[in-house]
């Protein structure tokens, strides 16, 4: 919903990945132009590329900026979802002691050098709210004459099946009021927000011509399958998918059965009870059990359905970029916050 009016929201994208800020303000239906979009992925600039025409994404370097240049670009509202891994066991905690935390501190310590800007929205994982960088990002937006609101939030709070908790900040000069409390945000009907995708079988690619990419390989089956979540059609929730998902097998995302609960109950539970190898896998290969497509954790994400990739990019890339990016119905309602 991009516009030129006099009300339109002048939008600076920081670490802008494949765009799901931008999706987010299209959610949120108010006008809105994007100044600039930064980041670093060249692959995730090329599917942002992909899917706005215009030139605004740039392959660039946030410890360039300063608030100078931030004023100059006449920028009245921030989006960013900077690096989580600081604040990950995968990341070792290291918090700011993490060179990747870098641009986000940076960004921290020109909040009172950026008087043009009115409106913040940042998103982390969950445990940045624990972290030594939550703490400097709440006291630097308050030195800058800001006041803020933070949120632990979930997709499957809005009626998405998909869990997916991540901590969220957004931020208002001082003396403009947030309409509502941070937990009366997810008591309001879920209808007004959420999308008609209700369980999983309402989301997954009906007649998919190509199952091969996506299917559980027989090694797989036999040694990973008791380790994850399989989601049925009648499923009403999945794991949140991670950067890793399909190349690790545990904790990285759910994975697909078309069969109904009760048939794979029956089926799972006859292969898990024989002690003949070749007739258990036979079992778990009638399972038909797959990984979701990249298309489908899109719409587990939120993405809108014109949203795609280039055909240069792999399903592995595919995987990674989503599962570093933001789903766009939550970030969607903050955004109407501000």
């Amino acid at each position: 919903m991009e516009s030129t009016k006099e009300n339109t929201r002048m939008v600076l994208e920081l670490f802008s990945g494949i765009g799901g800020m931008r999706m987010a303000l299209e959610y949120a239906g108010k006008p809105f132009t994007i100044v600039s979009a930064i980041d670093v992925n060249p692959i995730a600039n090329s599917i942002y590329s992909h899917n706005f025409s215009d030139k605004t994404v740039r392959n660039g370097n946030i410890l360039s900026l300063s608030g100078e240049k931030i004023t100059k670009l006449r920028v009245d509202t921030i989006l960013m979802s900077p690096p989580c891994q600081p604040f990950t066991r995968n990341g070792k905690f290291n918090d700011i002691n993490d060179r990747r935390t870098d641009p986000f501190r940076h960004i921290c310590d020109l909040l009172d050098k950026i008087p043009l800007v009115n409106f913040i929205l940042m998103e982390n994982v969950k445990g940045f709210e624990k972290s030594q960088a939550c703490e400097l990002y709440k006291m630097r937006l308050e030195e800058g004459g800001f006041h803020w609101q933070e949120y632990i939030l979930s997709p499957h709070q809005f009626g998405v099946p998909n869990t997916r908790h991540r901590y969220y900040c957004i931020a208002k000069r001082k003396g403009m009021d947030f309409k509502r409390k941070s937990e009366e945000i997810i008591l309001q009907p879920k209808e007004q927000h959420t999308t008609n995708e209700t369980n999983i079988g309402m989301i997954v690619e009906k007649n998919l011509e190509e199952l091969e990419p996506y299917e559980l390989k027989s090694a797989a089956l036999l040694k990973h399958l008791p380790l994850m979540d399989v989601c049925t059609p009648e499923s009403s929730n999945s794991m949140c998918f991670t950067k890793a998902y399909t190349h690790y097998a545990e904790g990285t995302g759910s994975v697909f059965c078309p069969l109904a609960k009760e048939a794979f109950d029956n089926i799972y539970s006859l292969a898990m009870n024989t002690t003949d190898e070749d007739l258990k896998l036979a079992l778990l290969q009638k399972l038909g059990v797959r990984y979701f497509t990249p298309k489908e954790v899109a719409r587990l994400m939120s993405f809108p359905e014109q949203f795609s990739f280039p055909e240069s990019v792999t399903n592995k890339q595919r995987y990674r970029v989503l599962g570093n990016s933001i789903n766009v119905l939550v970030v969607g309602v903050l955004l109407q916050e501000l």
